[in-house]
């Protein structure tokens, strides 16, 4: 491969690792994307199956989007929250008129959204002279890395170091209806619950057990929150992904693709939580910001014009059977696959060097992220061709291929 600027990666590599805290272990440095392709400064083309941790809904550099942001930058780029800005309400509009939730509230990532929808929760019992603060998540649930989000957040890997955290959160395993029924009481604020857990390695809930939460959160006058921070807009197909389950819940989250890029997170809650959130009760400086609004707008025309939903449908499925093709092949060290859409996973053995197995990936002129461990993490942009996928999957197998006992 040509590599015409590998000093210019390395220096920026270095200095990274001298500025910079080591949360991340970055192997590359991007400076240019197009479509479904990033480019290193070294130079080097990327076919990138992760859409940038499933942010870049609709590939890099859309020519819609680009200009969209060009034309708002040149006209405002920022507003206090004490006067509206006319793309933010024009976005609340267009996503309460698409879902079946009347209510929006705009903040900066799915971490700040979940952070207000745990907050909406109290609070609106607390307006209504029922004050209630139990939270119920899951065991292996991920919701973000600020302190109520994380407190959220089940899976002990994430809060090591991190207590005390946020009081009054309980923990359940997902798809056991006996164990959230026994969990669940009158002083309930709420369930929240993501319809797949995508960092936990692509699991998904039952919908049985989704359409059981609804009815014991009725029951026990509770709200039903979902995190659609990863499987909404249209990663799974529908622009939620509830909407082919039957179930509707209370409020939901979602942020990563809305502005195709651009910091945005938004909670979604049908009209009778509205007093929920009374005047000054809560705020985001940057919430609903004109340019990522602006973004939003124009991922939502384009999920419209070009019907990504069935596009998802339709490119997800030849994922899925490709998938499955790799997972029961007995000479590559494969285990499972699961998933919808373009938010799906390929389990590996235990035994797989997952890192090296990156590695080699990137070599090949492919990303992809692992989640739960050992689990190959499928996130493209949504308008993804086949060509693409057929080029993806076809460089994973060669890597698959090789792989020899101990080798990965």
């Amino acid at each position: 491969m040509t590599t015409t600027r590998d000093t210019d990666q390395d220096q920026l590599l270095d200095v990274a690792a001298r500025v910079m805290f080591p949360t991340y272990r970055p192997a590359l440095v991007i400076g240019h994307g197009r479509g479904r392709h990033v480019t290193s400064t070294a130079g080097v083309e990327y076919l990138d199956l992760t859409g940038g941790n499933a942010v870049s809904s609709v590939g890099n550099a859309h020519p819609q989007v680009t200009a969209a942001i060009t034309a708002q930058a040149e006209g405002i780029v920022h507003t206090s929250n004490l006067v509206c800005n006319d793309q933010a309400v024009l976005l609340a509009a267009q996503l309460c008129e698409r879902t079946p939730f009347g209510r929006v509230f705009f903040c900066n990532s799915g971490s700040e959204a979940n952070e207000a929808l745990l907050k909406l929760a109290r609070r609106y019992f607390h307006e209504t002279g029922d004050p209630r603060t139990q939270v119920i998540a899951t065991t292996t649930g991920f919701h973000g890395r600020t302190y109520g989000a994380l407190s959220l957040t089940g899976r002990a890997k994430h809060r090591i170091g991190s207590g005390p955290l946020v009081d009054g959160i309980t923990h359940v395993r997902i798809n056991d209806l006996d164990e959230i029924t026994a969990a669940i009481s009158r002083r309930t604020a709420a369930v929240i619950v993501e319809t797949i857990q995508a960092e936990a390695g692509v699991i998904e809930a039952d919908p049985h057990y989704l359409h059981g939460l609804r009815r014991l959160c009725d029951e026990h006058g509770a709200l039903l929150l979902f995190d659609e921070v990863q499987t909404g807009v249209c990663r799974t197909g529908p622009f939620l992904s509830f909407e082919t389950l039957g179930v509707v819940p209370d409020a939901c989250s979602i942020a990563k693709g809305i502005a195709a890029g651009l910091p945005m997170g938004v909670v979604l809650a049908r009209e009778f939580l509205a007093p929920g959130l009374p005047g000054g009760s809560h705020a985001s400086t940057f919430g609903g910001n004109p340019v990522a609004a602006a973004a939003a707008r124009a991922v939502l025309e384009i999920i419209d014009r070009d019907n990504l939903p069935a596009h998802v449908a339709s490119i997800g499925a030849v994922l899925s059977g490709k998938l499955r093709v790799l997972a029961a092949d007995p000479a590559l060290p494969t285990v499972a696959a699961r998933g919808t859409g373009l938010l799906q996973g390929l389990q590996l053995r235990p035994d797989i060097d997952v890192q090296r197995l990156l590695a080699r990936l990137r070599d090949s002129g492919v990303l992809l992220s692992v989640v739960g461990g050992t689990v190959l993490r499928f996130t493209p942009a949504l308008n993804l061709t086949e060509n693409e996928l057929d080029q993806g999957i076809a460089t994973l197998h060669a890597v698959l291929h090789h792989h020899t006992e101990g080798a990965l």
